[in-house]
């Protein structure tokens, strides 16, 4: 089963035409969504998508790039909602070091606490690894959470086998598929199978055939499957059942919201 393992489905740019946006999708052959939260303000629109959409779960959490407009009393926010069952991960959580300027203390406590969260809860955890990889790392060795996935993975191969050991998964999206990220397409190409999922990060990272700045959707899914299945050599079909497999184990509360129907996706 195709599964976009990341994808913003409440942010603003979908406001317009979001129904349309989801049964794009779902048209396109895409038989689960994940929308990961950013920050308290955005818990109550994430956690409304699946109750209007069977097709979506979410993720709760407190992203990098959003802890100074946070509070601690945010992060009691996020504790009473995480027995949601619809919510299947903590996230987006982690740490940005490549926009200068963000508060790294404060990063490093959100994620600390989160990660505390997640292990108290027995959640993964969708982590944002923005040039901090080593750190989040460190971090995780420390507060063993149940694994999760590495969103938008761009480290190295050494850095992704640290990852796959701790248990965690790799997000693999619309970066992919320009011909001039030959570091990412070598990894797409030469990690095991097994440590790949599929995300969109929709509205974010279009693909190469949208261009730059272009509004992505979950419906770009299926080609960017396709795209992983050329450089890997491999039907296509392989790759969107294995990939969906790993997203279901690296999320296992997926698997009780994915009906029947879902499954023949």
């Amino acid at each position: 089963m195709l599964i976009d393992t990341h994808c913003h489905l409440d942010a603003a740019e979908f406001d317009a035409d979001r129904q349309a946006v989801i049964a794009g999708a779902i048209a396109a052959g895409v038989g689960m969504m994940v929308v990961p939260a950013v920050y308290r303000d955005n818990f109550a629109p994430v956690l409304r998508l699946p109750q209007q959409h069977a097709e979506c779960a979410c993720a709760l959490g407190i992203h990098p790039m959003y802890v100074e407009r946070s509070t601690p009393d945010d992060l009691q926010a996020l504790k009473s909602l995480l027995d949601n069952p619809h919510v299947v991960a903590v996230g987006e959580i982690g740490l940005d070091f490549f926009v200068e300027g963000y508060n790294r203390e404060m990063q490093e406590f959100y994620f600390v606490e989160q990660l505390k969260l997640a292990k108290a809860f027995d959640l993964p955890v969708i982590l944002h690894v923005r040039r901090s990889i080593d750190t989040i790392l460190k971090y995780l060795r420390i507060y063993k959470v149940r694994g999760g996935i590495a969103h938008a993975f761009n480290g190295s191969e050494q850095q992704a086998q640290e990852f796959i050991k701790l248990g965690f998964k790799l997000g693999f999206g619309g970066a992919m598929t320009y011909p001039r990220a030959t570091k990412l397409r070598h990894l797409a190409e030469h990690l095991p199978l097994e440590a790949i999922v599929l995300e969109t990060d929709a509205p974010d990272m279009a693909p190469e055939w949208l261009g730059h700045g272009a509004r992505n959707s979950p419906e770009q899914l299926p080609r960017i499957a396709q795209v992983l299945a050329d450089l890997r050599r491999e039907n296509i079909s392989e790759i969107i059942d294995i990939a969906g497999f790993n997203a279901l184990q690296a999320l296992p509360k997926l698997t009780h919201l994915c009906t029947p129907a879902h499954k023949s996706h």
